[in-house]
């Protein structure tokens, strides 16, 4: 499995939106020049999380993108399962056609890790994510805060 630039990126967005919950709406401006991604790829990413209702949106001076819930009930693989991200490890997305229209050896292995990957995904909130990266990074002068995921 390979998490794309798209998975990477919805999460470290939605963990700068962590980091603001219950300041106010966050515009992607802000998001895009914390984190170095891309506005318009933001507007993307955050088309889907909204569809998916993982951010609620405001228009208008003050507006922006908030977390639709609190970072600690929202986790990784909501995010990523958010933007069509696919945490699967075999070779034929679980169609068991690996080998010509025949399940491969090693099917089940891959499979198995798979579903290891998204047990671990769903078990850690965006709260938690925040809150390691706060108790091990190192004091810096510097306010912005950037993350850098995988």
């Amino acid at each position: 499995m390979r998490l794309t630039t798209k998975g990477r990126y919805a999460v470290t967005a939605m963990l700068d939106l962590s980091l603001n919950y219950g300041v106010g709406a966050i515009t992607l401006a802000d998001i895009s020049e914390r984190q170095g991604i891309s506005l318009s790829y933001l507007e993307q990413l955050f088309a889907r999380l909204r569809k998916q209702g993982l951010v609620s949106s405001s228009r208008g001076p003050g507006g922006g993108y908030r977390l639709s819930r609190s970072a600690a009930q929202i986790t990784v693989l909501d995010v990523i399962s958010a933007v069509d991200e696919k945490v699967d490890s075999t070779q034929c997305e679980g169609r068991h056609n690996c080998h010509g229209d025949e399940q491969c050896l090693s099917h089940e292995l891959w499979q198995s890790l798979s579903d290891q990957i998204r047990v671990y995904l769903a078990g850690i909130s965006l709260a938690e994510v925040v809150s390691n990266y706060e108790k091990n990074r190192q004091p810096s002068k510097e306010k912005v805060i950037r993350f850098d995921v995988g």
